[in-house]
């Protein structure tokens, strides 16, 4: 039996995932999470062989960072990303916290069901369009930013500050302004607003 946590801020589509998986005889959801931090606490307590987890939980914490917390538990269950958004820089971020796969919520129900298998059995769970996508990162390495250097420029399109920037990654004001020169140098810009514009233009940031 394949037991799984639901982590999205939406109940209606953990109400929908939830009847869509129960439907199946050799899978349980045994909790629902609608913050990131309960799912860490529910990822810790119930032990899962998979959590579901969402990328967007409004302010604050995300999902990627929700999965990089729950894979540094001491038995980790493996995470499976089910979200609406496919920007480079979203899919990387999950990539790198750990996450196991990672599906866009359009897809088919028998792909989510196939891809919840095959991600709690420890295999690779991407939809074509999102492998697509990272293979494509792979052929272009010379625009391709590093996770840490997605979320620092994420925030300056928000309008951070560095000392914001700095406040809310836990790093130095240093560290950020080292993480711009090395943004705008991969980008070719020499200013936050045309490293922003950049970035979206090549799909890094949504």
């Amino acid at each position: 039996m394949i037991h799984v946590v639901i982590a999205d801020d939406h109940p209606v589509v953990r109400a929908g995932i939830r009847a869509l998986l129960e439907g199946e005889d050799d899978i349980a959801v045994v909790g629902e999470a609608a913050t990131p931090g309960e799912a860490v606490r529910l990822a810790e307590s119930l032990s899962p062989e998979l959590v579901l987890m969402d990328l967007q939980f409004g302010a604050g914490e995300t999902g990627a960072d929700a999965t990089r917390s729950i894979r540094a538990l001491d038995a980790p269950p493996y995470v499976l990303v089910l979200t609406n958004y496919d920007s480079d820089g979203d899919i990387l971020g999950a990539v790198e916290a750990g996450a196991s796969g990672y599906l866009l919520k359009d897809a088919p129900p028998l792909q989510l069901v196939a891809a919840v298998r095959a991600a709690a059995a420890g295999e690779s769970a991407l939809a074509p369009a999102i492998a697509g996508r990272l293979m494509e990162r792979m052929r272009a390495p010379q625009v391709s930013l590093s996770a840490r250097e997605i979320e620092v420029l994420r925030l300056v399109a928000h309008g951070a500050s560095n000392a914001e920037i700095a406040d809310r990654l836990h790093i130095t004001d240093a560290t950020v302004k080292s993480h711009l020169v090395h943004v705008f140098s991969k980008l070719g810009v020499a200013s936050r607003t045309a490293a922003v514009v950049a970035a979206r233009n090549l799909g890094v940031l949504r």
